[in-house]
């Protein structure tokens, strides 16, 4: 029982050290300084205001951090976005694939199903410490028609 609690008290600080070392980032600070000190984006898109950097830990990993800039490059925010309030925001009928992944980053994969029409991006992420999916149901337009949740458990995940 003991190993269990060292175990978890040392996972809780990995994961701790892991958002706060984002979170870190001071408002102000410069493209070239996320760059410097966290690597090159997963991916960088453009906003209305400035850009995005995208540091998406799928398909394994169960995070996803956006960097927003501004139009001079410089941060505006930084927030980890696979969290049940963030995944709330999505609109069903309105929200299109490219929606999901300027907001979420890629999904940790895509299934497909003959109960359903099109594809279904599938996010991994941790809700208070349990591992989670985040399943987001596109139509055959890649309009999201359905999102929902559920535990992930070891075996449901497909070799890619």
């Amino acid at each position: 029982m003991n190993a269990i609690k060292i175990f978890s008290s040392f996972a809780l600080a990995l994961l701790l050290a892991g958002c706060a070392s984002f979170s870190a980032l001071a408002p102000g600070a410069s493209r070239e300084e996320v760059v410097a000190r966290y690597g090159t984006p997963s991916r960088v898109l453009p906003l209305s205001a400035g850009t995005r950097l995208q540091y998406s830990r799928q398909p394994a990993g169960q995070t996803a951090v956006m960097v927003d800039l501004d139009a001079a490059g410089r941060v505006v925010a930084v927030r980890q976005v696979l969290t049940a309030q963030e995944f709330s925001k999505i609109e069903v009928g309105r929200w299109t694939r490219g929606d999901v992944e300027r907001a979420f980053g890629p999904p940790a994969f895509v299934d497909r199903v003959a109960s359903w029409p099109g594809d279904i991006m599938n996010y991994r992420w941790l809700d208070n410490f349990q591992n989670m999916l985040y399943w987001v149901y596109l139509d055959e337009r890649n309009v999201v028609q359905r999102t929902g949740q559920g535990i992930e458990f070891p075996w449901e995940m497909p070799e890619r």
